[in-house]
C-alpha cells in the first residue's frame, strides 16, 4: 500500500481433487505494493477501489490442454485510522473489504459460477507513527488481524466460485524502509489458516468436508521517486507457499500450492489525499495452482 492499508482479493479461488490441492481462498497477492507500511495522510477515513484482472492459460499439475481462466475483481475497501494509541504506541484502526468477482472458464470440467459478491474481509489493526530522521521518515509499520468471512456467492455444483464457503484467518505485518529521500522498500508478510468447508464442490466426489492447508505469503516492492511528490516507479512482486497438507474428510492429501510473481509498477500522487497505483505481475514457479498474469489498478482517497 502506498501509505494505505490492506486489501484482499488477489488470488483465484479454485478447486481441489482427492490428489491435488487447488483449494486456497482468495488472498492479497500483489494488491498492495509501494509504501505499504503506513497511510498517506494520517488519521481519518480512507476509501480504496481496486480493479484487478487475472488471466491464466496454465493449470499447473492438472491434465487440461490449453485451458483459459479469466477473473475480474472489484475490491471496495473502507478504512478508519484513529489517532488513539492502544498498544506500544500503535494506533487502532479497522479495515473492511467487499469484493465483486466475475469468473470465466473455457474448461468444460471446471464450471464457473459467473459473477457475484466475494468474501467479506474484516481486519482490526494497529498502525505505528513513522520513525523520523533528520531528512524525513525512516521506517513505518502496521499489524492487522484479518478475518475472511464466507459471505460470497458459492454453489457446490460449480467448480469456480466468487466465495470460498469457509472462514480464514489471514493476519499480516507490513513495513516500509526509507533508504533516503527518494528510495523505499516495502513488504507485507501474511500467515493463512483455513477452517473446514462442509459443503465441498462436486470435484471432491462424496467427501463430507475439506480443509485447505496453512500457508505463508509475502508482497514486496521497491520504488524510486522520479518526480517529487508526484510519481514513483519501481518493481513489485509476491510469493505464496502452502506449508501444510490440505485435508479431505480429515485425511491429508498431496499437493501444496506455490507461486512466485514479479513485474513493474508505478505510484501516481495527485495530491496528499489521492493516489493511484498501477501494478503488473508475471507468475512463475507455480505448483498445484494456476500460473498466469495479474494486473492491478488501485485508487486511494483520504477524506
Amino acid at each position: 500500500m502506498s501509505k494505505m492499508i490492506k486489501i484482499s482479493l488477489a488470488s483465484l479461488s479454485l478447486f481441489a481433487t482427492s490428489a491435488l490441492a487447488y483449494d486456497q481462498p482468495a488472498v492479497n497477492l500483489g494488491a498492495t505494493s509501494f509504501l505499504d507500511g503506513g497511510p498517506p495522510s494520517g488519521p481519518g477515513f480512507y476509501f480504496q477501489e481496486y480493479i484487478q484482472y487475472y488471466t491464466a492459460d496454465t493449470l499447473v499439475d492438472l491434465p487440461f490442454a490449453d485451458p483459459e481462466i479469466n477473473v475480474w475483481a472489484s475490491l471496495n475497501q473502507l478504512i478508519y485510522q484513529s489517532d488513539q494509541a492502544l498498544l506500544a504506541g500503535g494506533k487502532w484502526g479497522m479495515n473492511l473489504i467487499l469484493p465483486v468477482v466475475t469468473i470465466e472458464s473455457d474448461v468444460a470440467q471446471l464450471q464457473d459460477n459467473a459473477g457475484g459478491l466475494g468474501d467479506l474481509n474484516v481486519g482490526p489493526f494497529l498502525q505505528w507513527d513513522p520513525i523520523m530522521g533528520e531528512k524525513g521518515p525512516i521506517f513505518m509499520q502496521r499489524i492487522e488481524l484479518t478475518f475472511i468471512l464466507p459471505t460470497g456467492k458459492y454453489d457446490s455444483n460449480k467448480a469456480l466460485n466468487p466465495g470460498s464457503n469457509f472462514v480464514s484467518f489471514n493476519p499480516y505485518w507490513s513495513g516500509t524502509l526509507f533508504l533516503g529521500p527518494k528510495a523505499t522498500v516495502s513488504t507485507r508478510i501474511h500467515y493463512l489458516w483455513n477452517a473446514k468447508n462442509e459443503d465441498p464442490t462436486y470435484l471432491y466426489g462424496s467427501a463430507n468436508d475439506t480443509q485447505a492447508g496453512q500457508a505463508v505469503s509475502a508482497n514486496f516492492a521497491a520504488a524510486y521517486e522520479v518526480v517529487q511528490k508526484k510519481l514513483r516507479l519501481g518493481i513489485n512482486g509476491y510469493y505464496f507457499k502452502q506449508v501444510t497438507d490440505s485435508k479431505i474428510d480429515g485425511i491429508d492429501v498431496s499437493g501444496k500450492e506455490q507461486v512466485f510473481a514479479i513485474g513493474p509498477g508505478a505510484l501516481v500522487s495527485f495530491s496528499p489525499d489521492t493516489h493511484l497505483f498501477l501494478n503488473a505481475y508475471f507468475e512463475s514457479d507455480a505448483e498445484y495452482r494456476p500460473e498466469g498474469e495479474r494486473y492491478n489498478i488501485r485508487l486511494v482517497h483520504h477524506f
